[in-house]
């Protein structure tokens, strides 16, 4: 078992041996670091103290290192070393400052939002990698706070305290049809009037799959689902190939398949998301989240 160490015995301090060795003077071990000679001294003291065995002599006014003190010396700086080395290794493995940073997105973003703001974070920092991570508010929700992303775009979640959060832009959810179906003429559907219809949804975990479970909640009865899928472009090819009528949110029109109509629900109906950077608060000094947060800020005009 390793002896404990004397609370005496600090970081700061072995720095200040490390300056006084170099320098051989207190005066200008002080000027290194910014101190007073006073300071150095009692430092040097306090290690003598904390060691139990004398580290310096007298001679005169001057203060001479004996053989042990240069023992230390070669300690401290390898653990001085060590210690930098550890934290830069932790605060990259925390993603703080490192030159990559993880991104999670909903699949519903990759059409627009999120190359907007990568462009973005690439203008700014050219030398920064990103990585893309697709998943459900659910899944992303769940890697922000294991550590596996950095980031994440992603819908509201009900209740995230440890969360800081930078709205982009609000949605709203449409009925989904073919534009062969009668509802793709119509200017409004009323969700209460589709009893009978047949319905193709998202999973569990996606901000767009509880706005449908909400919206037939409203309207009043259980949606006939036949089929549940987990991205959402594989749901719009279901809306295409006819297999059933969804919700989807208005901002994936721009990558509809051709042949799918995005109709406005009644207002009754009508549900609407805030779409959000997310990251945790414990990082909210991270450089690259704060270049991030600005390209956010200023990029929300092109992402309506």
């Amino acid at each position: 078992m390793t002896a404990p160490i004397d609370e005496e015995i600090t970081f700061r301090k072995l720095a200040v041996l490390l300056a006084f060795m170099e320098t051989g003077n207190l005066s200008r071990a002080a000027e290194r670091l910014d101190t007073s000679a006073v300071s150095v001294h009692r430092a040097l003291h306090s290690l003598e103290a904390g060691l139990r065995c004398t580290l310096f002599r007298h001679e005169g006014r001057n203060l001479l290192p004996t053989p042990a003190a240069q023992v230390l010396a070669d300690a401290a700086q390898q653990v001085l070393k060590g210690m930098a080395e550890g934290i830069r290794a932790t605060r990259e493995a925390a993603g703080y400052g490192a030159d990559r940073i993880r991104l999670g997105s909903l699949f519903s973003l990759t059409s627009r939002t999120v190359p907007t703001l990568v462009v973005g974070l690439k203008q700014r920092k050219p030398a920064l990698q990103t990585e893309l991570v697709l998943g459900s508010n659910a899944d992303l929700l769940q890697k922000l706070r294991d550590g596996a992303i950095d980031a994440a775009f992603m819908g509201l979640p009900a209740s995230a305290p440890d969360l800081e959060v930078e709205p982009l832009f609000e949605d709203v959810l449409c009925f989904a049809a073919p534009s062969t179906s009668p509802y793709a003429r119509m200017a409004e559907v009323d969700l209460g009037a589709c009893a009978e219809e047949r319905f193709v949804s998202l999973s569990e975990g996606f901000i767009t799959s509880s706005g449908f479970v909400e919206a037939f909640r409203a309207a009043g009865f259980q949606p006939n689902v036949v089929m549940q899928t987990g991205d959402i472009f594989s749901l719009m090819n279901l809306v295409h190939g006819g297999v059933g009528y969804t919700l989807l949110p208005s901002r994936v029109r721009r990558a509809l398949p051709a042949g799918v109509e995005l109709i406005p629900l009644t207002e009754r109906y009508r549900l609407r998301q805030t779409i959000a950077m997310h990251f945790l608060r414990t990082r909210e000094r991270d450089p690259n989240l704060l270049t991030l947060l600005a390209v956010c800020r200023s990029a929300k005009a092109q992402l309506v």
